[in-house]
C-alpha cells in the first residue's frame, strides 16, 4: 500500500484529500461520516457574525445541470459531467455555536488521525481577528479564511466580504497572523485577472497555504419558462472547471516557487481528477460538490483511485507533485508544423 501522506505548511496530512466547506458539513453527523470514510481534513461550514449571511442559507437553492443546462435528478447518482449550478448561506447559528460544534468535530477528527478546520468568511475585519483568536482558544488546530465565497457579490450588502485585490488580502492575512500562531490556510475567487498575484499576497502575508480556487458566479435561462434558472444568479462549478484550476495552479507554482504547499479545488469528481490537481502543482485537493451530489463514499473511492494509480506507475506520492506542471512549455518551444492546421478545418 503507498504512502499518501502530504504535507502543507505546518500540517501533516495522512492523504491529500481535504473535504471542502459546504451544507453537508454543518452537522457532526456529516463530518464524522466524512471522517471514517478517510478524509484527511474536513472544512467545517463557514460562518461569519452577519446575520444576513446566516439567513441567506434559508433562501438557498441546488440544482444538477447536464451539458445542455437541463437540471438533472438529485439523486445522488449524478453522471460525471453534471455540474452544481447553487445558492448558498453561511452556518446558521450564532458563532459560539459554531465554535462549540467546530472544537468538538476537531476532537473527534483527533481520533482518525485527521483535522477539522474552522472556516471563516470576512465581513467586518475586528470580527474577523476576534473570531480567529476565538478559533485559536478553543484549541481548533487549523484556520481558513476564506476570502473567496462566490456569492459574495450577490449577498446582502456586508453579509460575505468577496476579496479580490491582491494588497486587501496581504492586509486582511496579516492582521490574523499577527493575532493567532495557528496554521492559516487562505481560499482564494477564481473570479479575477490576477490569481497568482494574490497565492502571492496571502503567502508574503504568512499564510501556510492557499486554495484556488472558488466556483464561478453563473445565470441560466430556462428555456421552458423564460425565467432564470433557481431564480437568479448562482454560483456555477463542475469538471469542465478543472483545466482552468490547473492552469492557475501552474501559473501559480511559477510566480510563488515549488515549495510552498497549494491545495486544488474546483473540477475534481474522483481520484483521477484529483491526481491531475497534483500533477499540476497541487499537495492537496479540496473536494466539496462531488460529495455533496454524489456521498461519501466518494471518498473512500478516490483514495482507492490515487493508490492504484501509484502503484501501476511505481511512484511516490511527493514524486508527482508538480510533474506536469514543470514540463510545460512555452508557445515558442512547440514544434512547427507548416500548414498544420488545415487538417483541423472543416471541409
Amino acid at each position: 500500500m503507498k504512502n499518501l501522506d502530504t504535507k502543507i505548511g505546518d500540517i501533516n496530512l495522512k492523504n491529500p484529500l481535504i473535504c471542502g466547506s459546504s451544507e453537508h458539513f454543518i452537522e457532526l453527523s456529516g463530518i464524522e461520516k466524512a471522517l471514517d470514510a478517510g478524509a484527511a481534513a474536513v472544512v467545517i461550514k463557514s460562518v461569519n457574525e452577519n446575520m444576513a449571511a446566516k439567513e441567506q442559507l434559508d433562501k438557498t437553492d441546488y440544482a444538477l445541470i447536464d451539458s445542455n443546462f437541463r437540471k438533472l435528478p438529485w439523486n445522488f447518482q449524478p453522471p460525471r459531467d453534471a455540474s452544481l449550478f447553487n445558492r448558498s448561506g453561511l452556518y446558521p447559528e450564532p458563532f459560539a455555536e459554531w465554535l462549540s460544534m467546530a472544537s468538538r468535530a476537531d476532537k473527534i477528527a483527533r481520533k482518525y488521525n485527521s483535522y477539522c478546520v474552522a472556516s471563516l468568511i470576512p465581513a467586518s475585519l475586528d470580527k474577523l481577528v476576534e473570531h480567529a483568536i476565538a478559533v485559536q482558544r478553543a484549541g481548533i488546530r487549523i484556520l481558513e479564511v476564506n476570502v473567496g465565497a462566490p456569492h459574495g457579490n450577490e449577498a446582502a450588502p456586508g453579509a460575505i466580504r468577496l476579496e479580490k485585490n491582491a494588497n486587501h488580502i496581504h492586509d486582511i492575512i496579516t492582521a490574523v497572523k499577527d493575532a493567532v500562531h495557528i496554521p492559516i490556510w487562505v481560499k482564494l475567487t477564481g473570479q479575477s485577472d490576477d490569481i497568482p498575484a494574490m497565492v502571492k499576497a496571502a503567502k508574503d502575508a504568512g499564510a501556510q497555504s492557499v486554495t484556488l480556487m472558488g466556483r464561478y458566479m453563473g445565470f441560466i435561462p430556462d428555456l421552458e419558462t423564460g425565467k432564470p434558472m433557481l431564480g437568479t444568479h448562482a454560483a456555477y462549478g463542475g469538471p469542465w472547471a478543472l483545466p482552468i484550476t490547473c492552469h492557475q495552479l501552474v501559473k501559480s507554482r511559477e510566480k510563488i516557487g515549488t515549495d510552498f504547499p497549494l491545495i486544488a479545488t474546483n473540477g475534481a469528481r474522483d481520484g483521477l481528477d484529483m491526481l491531475r490537481f497534483l500533477l499540476s502543482g497541487a499537495r492537496a485537493v479540496q473536494m466539496t460538490s462531488a460529495i455533496f451530489t454524489s456521498g461519501y463514499k466518494v471518498i473512500s473511492r478516490s483514495l482507492i483511485q490515487i493508490e492504484d494509480y501509484l502503484e501501476v506507475k511505481n511512484l511516490e506520492l511527493d514524486d508527482i507533485i508538480g510533474m506536469a506542471a514543470d514540463r510545460a512549455e512555452s508557445y515558442g518551444e512547440q514544434e512547427s508544423r507548416k500548414d498544420y492546421w488545415r487538417d483541423f478545418v472543416p471541409n
